[in-house]
């Protein structure tokens, strides 16, 4: 019963493989990749003096931290980088991650915490109003992510994916994405993959351009998340 029962997923995922269409048309990937390096570079060049005055309230609070936290994060096809965000925890959160995982609050392989106590007091605002995100930038210019797409994953979330969940690495990972902007802390791990494999069906750059826009009006409006 057990083997018949594992044959049965293997075909159910096979198929859903088999189902998925991404769009990798010349021109749209090399149009994307445009936007990514056009709007990263003014992005950076625009928002500097933020950028600036954010690093230094973050040192003002916490002097002994860095202002940039990086993290190791799997991107397409599995390959590692580092991500780069402000940092909004205290110094030593890796540390105590530990502690808190029963506390997760969804589902799946993925923490995620709304009163996380090792967020600090500048770390809460940059979170609520994503500013905390913009050093993505960076690694958009670079190429290891792109404005628009799945969320890269940590190595340890990526080791407990099933063959449906890892369909989230065919693509680029992007700053942001559907789920972000249209279910932000009321969408589960499960509900999230199906909606990142929707997206990889049916991207396209008007599609890209929308997810956009509906971001930087997210993030004005906080009462959002």
């Amino acid at each position: 019963m057990e083997v018949g029962r594992q044959e049965k997923l293997a075909k159910t995922e096979d198929r859903i493989n088999e189902e998925i269409r991404i769009n990798n048309s010349f021109f749209y990937l090399i149009s994307k990749r445009s936007v990514d390096i056009i709007a990263s570079i003014i992005g950076m060049m625009c928002l500097a003096p933020a950028l600036l005055f954010v690093a230094t309230l973050i040192k003002i609070e916490d002097p002994r931290g860095p202002v940039f936290f990086k993290q190791i994060r799997v991107g397409k096809d599995g390959k590692k980088f580092y991500m780069y965000k402000f940092r909004s925890m205290v110094s030593n959160a890796e540390e105590l991650l530990n502690g808190l995982l029963k506390q997760n609050e969804v589902s799946g392989h993925m923490f995620k915490m709304k009163d996380d106590p090792r967020v600090t007091k500048i770390g809460k605002f940059i979170r609520k109003t994503s500013i905390d995100e913009l050093p993505q930038l960076f690694n958009v210019l670079k190429g290891d992510m792109s404005l628009v797409g799945p969320r890269p994953p940590l190595t340890r979330e990526v080791a407990e994916y099933s063959s449906h969940h890892k369909q989230r690495l065919l693509v680029k990972p992007g700053c942001t994405g559907i789920w972000q902007v249209s279910a932000r802390n009321d969408v589960g791990f499960e509900e999230m993959v199906d909606m990142d494999i929707e997206y990889m069906k049916k991207r396209t750059l008007f599609f890209d351009i929308k997810i956009i826009f509906a971001t930087v009006i997210v993030m004005l409006n906080s009462k959002a998340y």
